[in-house]
């Protein structure tokens, strides 16, 4: 059997996370691995009669999804509404086009002249991201008309449209579903910087979205008083993003009760059979409970009002679970694919 390790230090830095793990998991599985070049963007798991190919980049590493219910997960609007609509608590909010393009096939009061006025309604105070964004990339706290406006223009370079937000404080989880059952919880917390007692919190933010920029994600880091200089050893929290691809951490933690369910009925919902929930809790104090239907010919589910669904990642990367030395959670991932796709037997799970 293949030593992940081994595996992983014979890749080049840039092959992707999920080529490596379904190579790793495919040994395991007595299945076969076979890459289309050796940049591992394209590949295929084959067992003695069956064959699948995967692709890197937008594509899908979870074919048990169906691409309806994967394209919905990835539109953050649609599937919040949806979630509402079954009785599941999810954060409200707005969708604006950026562009020109299309616009005449668009029902009125989405366009950008139309922001600013949403923009009042939630005080001149917003949390925004890109509609069908991922890894964080411009999501961020704005505050004031002249931060919206800057904003607007740089996330109209790479986006065609966003979602706005109320903003919203609670604590924060990554919830991974697969088949109704939780594989595991974890609890995020947000990127910080280490004071070096000269430099300004410019300055290090400044080295700091450098790397960002490099990985694909953008800065998105705005303070009151960004020449104060951090003292040595001292901690500054990045406000806004929690995503572990910002900077962000997680660890593993279960979170308070009534998550899961929440989180299994949230992928239900959708249709999936793999699912990241995001969540918060802890947004109004104690917990209290209400009653929901959430599927007809299901019972009743009590959802906790001090939590909401942020999103759900059709598509979630697990790179968490190789930083914690996880290769058994690995696996199981990736076993529920190979199954899923008839690459191997029920038992084999």
């Amino acid at each position: 059997m293949l030593k992940f390790d081994r595996l992983r230090n014979a890749k080049p830095e840039a092959y992707p996370d999920q080529a490596v793990y379904a190579e790793f998991a495919a040994d395991a599985c007595g299945l076969t691995f076979a890459a289309l070049d050796d940049d591992g963007l394209v590949f295929n798991i084959a067992s003695a009669t069956r064959r699948i190919w995967f692709g890197g980049g937008r594509c899908s590493y979870y074919p048990q999804n169906n691409a309806t219910a994967t394209t919905l997960a990835a539109d953050k609007y649609l599937s919040a509404e949806i979630l509402k609509r079954v009785g599941i608590p999810a954060l409200d909010g707005q969708y604006f086009f950026l562009g020109e393009r299309h616009r005449a096939r668009r029902p009125a009061g989405h366009e950008r002249d139309d922001v600013r006025g949403y923009f009042q309604t939630l005080g001149d105070a917003a949390f925004v991201k890109p509609l069908h964004g991922s890894r964080g990339d411009f999501a961020q706290a704005i505050h004031g008309e002249a931060a919206l406006l800057g904003y607007l223009d740089a996330v109209s370079r790479h986006y065609d449209a966003i979602i706005m937000q109320p903003i919203v404080e609670g604590d924060e989880y990554r919830i991974v579903v697969l088949d109704e059952r939780v594989l595991y919880s974890a609890r995020k917390s947000p990127p910080f910087i280490t004071g070096d007692g000269s430099s300004t919190l410019r300055d290090l933010l400044v080295t700091r979205d450098a790397v960002l920029v490099a990985r694909g994600v953008s800065s998105a880091t705005s303070a009151d008083s960004l020449d104060a200089i951090l003292p040595a050893g001292a901690r500054w929290t990045v406000p806004g993003r929690m995503n572990r691809s910002a900077g962000g951490d997680m660890v593993f933690e279960s979170p308070p009760p009534g998550a899961h369910d929440m989180a299994i009925a949230a992928v239900r919902a959708l249709g999936l059979r793999v699912g990241g929930v995001d969540l918060f809790t802890g947004l109004d104090g104690e917990p209290s409970t209400r009653v929901s239907g959430i599927a007809e010919g299901r019972r009743a589910i009590k959802h906790p009002q001090s939590m909401r669904v942020i999103e759900i990642n059709a598509n979630p990367s697990i790179r968490f679970l190789e930083e914690q030395s996880r290769h058994d959670l690995i696996l199981a991932i990736w076993r529920h694919t190979f199954v899923a796709m008839g690459l191997l037997g029920d038992a084999n799970v």
